[in-house]
């Protein structure tokens, strides 16, 4: 019995994962309403398989037939503006210019607390710093604060930073991370020089290392001391 729960279990988690990729990261990033019930839907599927006495192609074979709608329905959606509204819906204003859009939270079960909540965790405390706020499609809000209480951008005050380079992990828990460095154009001759530099003997003594392609290099050696730092809530 036992040996058969496992072997189901290990089935519905690897067809599960094939029905993941094939559906793509849609699925787990910014869901529609319509891929959150199909995502409990086909999970639920699984666990039944995983559960069942009974031969296990039945619930596959419904899991698959889920899979196949979600894929064709997100083609359609992509050929018909309409349908794509239909299926993951459309932006609603909430907010807009000091006037709560009562309507359209109505439409949306959405109550003030929650436009509030959202206003607080963007950073805004202050509704007269907030010109629209926007419901998207995925449930989240996005919040257009107002021209003069927006963050100052390099423009604005007549800059030109330098351009910023994405790091890379070239030490990981000690070990050193020579894909990362083969993409970087870099090797480990490269890297011991550069740990020679930063004072350190040996990767083992590092916790995380980062480089960008300039060649800016950052080293987080091991803490062994114990930390009696706490966060303040």
């Amino acid at each position: 019995m036992f040996v058969e729960v496992i072997v189901h279990s290990l089935i519905s988690i690897l067809v599960l994962f094939i029905l993941a990729k094939w559906i793509g990261g849609r699925q787990i990033s910014e869901m529609s309403i319509f891929d959150y019930i199909n995502g409990i839907t086909i999970g639920s599927i699984a666990a039944e398989a995983a559960m069942t006495d009974e031969t296990m192609l039945r619930p596959i074979f419904a899991m698959i037939i889920y899979g196949a709608a979600t894929v064709f329905l997100s083609w359609i959606a992509d050929k018909s503006m309409t349908i794509r509204r239909f299926i993951s819906g459309k932006p609603y204003v909430l907010y807009s210019n000091g006037t709560f859009e009562y309507e359209n939270m109505k439409k949306n079960k959405i109550d003030l607390f929650e436009v509030l909540a959202a206003c607080r965790l963007a950073g805004y405390f202050d509704l007269s710093q907030i010109q629209t706020v926007i419901l998207e499609n995925n449930g989240k809000m996005s919040i257009l604060p107002k021209s003069e209480h927006r963050p100052v951008t390099p423009e604005d005050i007549n800059i030109k930073p330098e351009t910023a380079y994405l790091f890379a992990n070239v030490i990981l828990e000690g070990k050193i991370m020579y894909d990362n460095l083969k993409n970087m154009g870099r090797n480990e001759n490269w890297l011991r020089k550069q740990m020679q530099i930063h004072n350190i003997k040996n990767e083992t003594e590092v916790f995380l290392g980062i480089s960008d392609e300039n060649d800016n290099c950052y080293f987080f050696k091991k803490e062994e001391k114990i930390s009696n730092k706490d966060v303040l809530i």
